[in-house]
């Protein structure tokens, strides 16, 4: 998992990958390693997990493939096909007929593609280490002012979530995301698994009203670290991705600047977000900057009637 560069490499954690692969109801044969007989190391890779996906009016049993990966010296041998191949058997022995996954590339035919966009939290060393450049006419104390964040957040009643709260983020989160073609069909089983904090994995904060005691507003973000691979002075990139976000009360500018000034506490380098859901109503103002990649999401097995415009699909693989 490189970009094309070869300047960064997503690093993983074990518990990540634990939280990722294990939600409730998943397989454990939908998890394939290949192995090299000799040395025992891993070459190939592919998973799935089980989701329930609402297409508009249809809850529709999904498996969500991800982490196709091959080892450097075993890439156009098309062992990525036979992966594909194998999981897709697997799927269909659990009577699951129909998956979601995504690509950086373009395969017949993509339901959306969606753009990456960063927001710097630490833009001298995003810059150093070649993720960001310097804008034209800009000096580097002028950026770092550009991008610095208030130390405190503003919404009052924000909080992160606690195990108590996740009937009421359930409900939330049902009802924000019926609005979209294509979403997840979350119980409170999913919300306790995917949304409650796990250190270095997955944040969530809400806002719950001074007043009522209403759970209000959501926001999350999980954590995925990349290796930085040609620098002297960094070997880490610690970067942040918006995960489910919801805004009843609290506009979701003022909601995702709290979330901003959160990661850059717990010493985020960067917060990335897809343009997904509404994010697009956020993303400029609180001086996100277009990425140079492109996430195509597919359904496997499902036809859709026309292509969606990412603000109509409600859905984030990790």
């Amino acid at each position: 998992f490189e970009d094309d560069e070869n300047m960064f490499r997503l690093n993983y954690s074990k518990e990540f990958l634990q939280w990722a692969l294990r939600p409730p109801g998943y397989f454990r044969s939908w998890h394939i390693g290949v192995r090299a007989k000799s040395s025992k190391r891993m070459v190939a890779f592919i998973t799935g997990v089980p989701a329930r996906i609402r297409v508009r009016e249809t809850i529709v049993n999904m498996a969500e493939i991800n982490f196709l990966c091959v080892h450097k010296k075993l890439r156009s041998k098309r062992l990525a096909p036979v992966m594909i191949k194998e999981v897709t058997r697997r799927v269909h022995l659990e009577n699951s007929w129909q998956a979601a996954y995504t690509a950086g590339v373009v395969i017949p035919t993509p339901i959306t593609t969606c753009q990456y966009w960063h927001r710097s939290l630490n833009p001298k060393k995003l810059i150093d280490v070649g993720f960001s450049r310097l804008g034209a006419r800009m000096t580097m104390s002028r950026t770092i002012r550009l991008y610095k964040l208030p130390d405190q957040t503003a919404t009052p009643g924000f909080r992160k979530m606690e195990p108590h709260d996740v009937p009421a983020v359930t409900r939330l989160l049902r009802n924000y995301l019926r609005q979209f073609v294509l979403s997840p069909d979350f119980d409170e089983n999913d919300v306790e698994h995917w949304l409650l904090p796990k250190e270095n994995v997955v944040d969530s904060f809400l806002v719950e009203s001074p007043e009522t005691h209403e759970i209000t507003d959501f926001c999350s973000f999980y954590t995925l670290p990349s290796s930085i691979l040609g620098s002297q002075n960094y070997t880490a990139l610690k970067a942040a991705y918006s995960y489910y976000n919801v805004s009843t009360k609290t506009p979701l500018t003022q909601l995702m600047n709290d979330a901003l000034i959160v990661a850059k506490r717990k010493d985020f380098d960067v917060f990335n977000a897809l343009d997904v859901m509404h994010n697009e109503t956020f993303l400029k103002e609180l001086k996100f900057g277009p990425g140079d990649g492109k996430l195509h999401y597919y359904l496997y097995n499902y036809r859709i009637r026309r292509v969606l415009q990412p603000s109509e699909l409600g859905l984030v693989l990790l």
